[in-house]
């Protein structure tokens, strides 16, 4: 579980003047942000860390999984290490609080909101505004 580290991952973040962390796990692979899942896109394929045990598979990440495959995104989960990140061409989070939102930096590395991320949100909210509570 990552979380001990995650809180920490934060507040150093933060205090570098930046709002979320890269989370690795203890082989060094992309795990999360430090308060949301993490997901990449390269080429048109949308990647995501593999569940394997060391970061909460939450439940805006499986929506917005379904939702992307079932919109003929290809989505790929698979072990993700840091250059797969500085080599995206878009960075953005799935989580409870805020949804789906962009990262538009990593360290000194900048980059835009993508066409994956637009097209997670759009679809993302487009079912919460369509779907109902039983």
């Amino acid at each position: 579980c990552l979380y001990p580290q995650s809180a920490r991952a934060l507040r150093e973040a933060r205090a570098a003047g930046f709002g979320n962390a890269v989370v690795l796990d203890a082989n060094g692979n992309v795990a999360e942000f430090a308060t949301a899942n993490i997901f990449c896109a390269r080429g048109g394929v949308v990647m995501t860390p593999v569940p394997n045990g060391t970061f909460l598979d939450g439940i805006t990440r499986q929506r917005v999984i379904g939702l992307l495959r079932g919109d003929g995104t290809e989505l790929v989960e698979r072990t993700l290490n840091w250059d797969d990140l500085m080599s995206a061409d878009e960075v953005f989070a799935t989580g409870n609080y805020a949804k789906v939102t962009p990262c538009v930096q990593l360290g000194e590395h900048r980059m835009q909101p993508g066409t994956a991320f637009t097209r997670a949100r759009a679809l993302y909210f487009d079912w919460a505004r369509t779907t109902r509570r039983a």
